[in-house]
């Protein structure tokens, strides 16, 4: 087995207990969300407890801490399951769920493919990025780039000749759907004209 892989994890601090009914609404699109995640393009693993379907009954930073671990091939497949696709209705509505974090509550990392990490290893990742900051290796938000592989294959796509000219968009570098119209949305920074 050759390449990296894309290991992210996440923490939230709950404002209730899972079983309060203001979370009722939290929990019951948890199993939904999860097998999106699991039928992902890109996606590779997750954590789960054993013998349930998530990971919310383990508490290794604390009893109202809940986390979220997966490894993914890519970052563009990490993020179009993030921010394109029903996870993101989640991500919008955190604060009625979550408190607010002073802190780094995430860490991406580069692993070799095959490698599946341990909580430890995050911990011990999130602990660092929230002691020394970003660097290489251990990013809130932007890794290093793995080394070059082929292209992803979308197993998802439809077989057919795609919507009539008519219907098609162009994908110039900066157009809202283009790398530099996507990388702008990630940052929040204009796209660089020259």
């Amino acid at each position: 087995m050759s390449g990296s892989h894309l290991a992210q994890f996440n923490v939230a601090t709950l404002r209730f207990p899972l079983d309060d009914p203001r979370l009722a609404e939290f929990v019951a699109r948890l199993d939904p969300v999860n097998a999106a995640a699991d039928g992902a393009p890109g996606f590779v693993w997750r954590l789960t407890e054993e013998g349930r379907p998530d990971a919310t009954g383990l508490r290794p930073l604390g009893d109202d801490v809940i986390i979220n671990f997966s490894v993914w091939e890519d970052r563009e497949a990490l993020w179009d399951f993030a921010y394109r696709s029903g996870h993101l209705e989640l991500l919008r509505r955190r604060r009625e769920w979550f408190q607010r974090h002073a802190e780094a509550h995430s860490v991406l990392w580069w692993i070799p493919a095959g490698h599946v990490p341990t909580v430890e290893e995050a911990a011990e990742r999130l602990a660092l990025l929230r002691a020394e900051g970003p660097r290489p290796g251990r990013s809130p938000s932007t890794p290093p780039t793995p080394p070059k592989r082929p292209p992803r294959r979308n197993v998802h796509a439809s077989p057919g000749p795609g919507p009539p000219a008519s219907q098609r968009r162009s994908l110039s570098p900066d157009s809202p759907d283009g790398p530099e119209g996507r990388r702008a949305a990630r940052t929040g920074r204009s796209p660089v004209r020259g």
